[in-house]
């Protein structure tokens, strides 16, 4: 296993979707000089803004931000590469005097930074042929099922239809023997536990989790609606326009952009010249959501060390706050 690089103190600001992350980031950069590195897998590409939520003009002014639109959707960004970049970063940011302030949602990057990833076997053409053909027969649902015997740890995290992610993860056990969850955890690894404490106090998590899952739904319902208020399905349309993206490439695949785009596919299947009916595709896309934000929670209760701050709460913001100076180290 490749040992996490010592870094210098930073926060890191964790959630579900939908839970208020960008408010409390602004709030934490009201109160001291930071700079926000974008933990998220669906904001590092250009030209998906709606779908993705990404910060307005607005709020990109208040502070500095990194790892956003970064990538074409037409090319893939991974654990190991954000790894790289946001170890970069927080070093460059303590340099400059300010606050490196790790915000987001995918928790497969926060874990890789935190504990770092093994090196996993690199993907094997006549794997994939094989299951993509096993898929066809049998379907994802199946193959699925399949990963929940040999991997329980990421089947679930994934959904039934995750078929990019299935493949993946059965194509590594397939491979290797191991399940792609050893990859993503210290199993087997000698573990430096003096190194690991001190990399502990380099960092605070603070983890925003809603005590009632009601309110996390309905603010989910509210942020998808307004997405397509304010022209989603135009976006994903313009992407299709491109010509060189499908809906297999994982940028297609994050949460809403997928749905639109099958809804789209299914629309011009039948001939129909109108209007996307947005009623079907508003219910899978906050049932996507929903299971996305399961899943994260999932992932964040796996991190004992986190601080837990009850987004629902009217006080949350200034919960978040409170917490941050509580562990800033001590100035010299």
């Amino acid at each position: 296993m490749a040992v996490p690089e010592a870094l210098p103190f930073h926060v890191c600001l964790a959630g579900p979707t939908a839970s208020g992350k960008t408010a409390a980031a602004l709030a934490i950069a009201q109160e001291h000089p930071c700079e926000i590195i974008s933990v998220d897998s669906a904001l590092v590409y250009r030209g998906m803004d709606i779908g993705t939520a990404k910060p307005s003009a607005a709020e990109l002014a208040q502070v500095p931000h990194h790892l956003i639109d970064i990538r074409d959707p037409l090319h893939a960004y991974s654990a190991a590469e954000f790894v790289r970049d946001a170890t970069r970063l927080i070093t460059a940011i303590t340099a400059r005097g300010r606050l490196p302030l790790l915000v987001g949602g995918t928790m497969l990057y926060f874990k890789a930074l935190f504990d770092g990833l093994d090196e996993m076997p690199p993907a094997d053409a006549a794997v994939r042929a094989v299951l993509e053909q096993e898929a066809a027969d049998k379907g994802w649902p199946a193959l699925h099922a399949e990963l929940a015997v040999v991997d329980p740890v990421t089947a679930a995290r994934l959904a039934p239809a995750d078929s990019q992610r299935i493949q993946r993860a059965l194509e590594v056990y397939r491979i290797s023997g191991q399940p792609l969850s050893h990859f993503h955890s210290n199993q087997g690894a000698t573990k430096n536990i003096a190194a690991d404490a001190d990399s502990a106090r380099a960092r605070a998590l603070i983890s925003l989790e809603p005590l009632e899952r009601s309110w996390l739904h309905a603010r989910i319902a509210q942020r998808f609606d307004a997405m397509l208020e304010q022209g989603f399905v135009d976006e994903v349309r313009s992407l299709r326009a491109r010509g060189d993206l499908h809906a297999d490439l994982p940028s297609m695949r994050c949460v809403g952009y997928r749905q639109v785009w099958e809804a789209l596919d299914a629309h011009e299947a039948k001939g129909s010249s109108g209007p996307l009916p947005l009623a079907d595709v508003r219910e899978l896309g906050i049932i996507a959501s929903r299971q996305l934000a399961k899943r994260q929670i999932t992932w964040l209760r796996s991190m004992p060390q986190r601080h837990i701050v009850a987004a629902d709460q009217a006080d949350a913001l200034d919960a978040v706050r409170a917490h941050v100076k509580r562990v800033l180290p001590a100035k010299d």
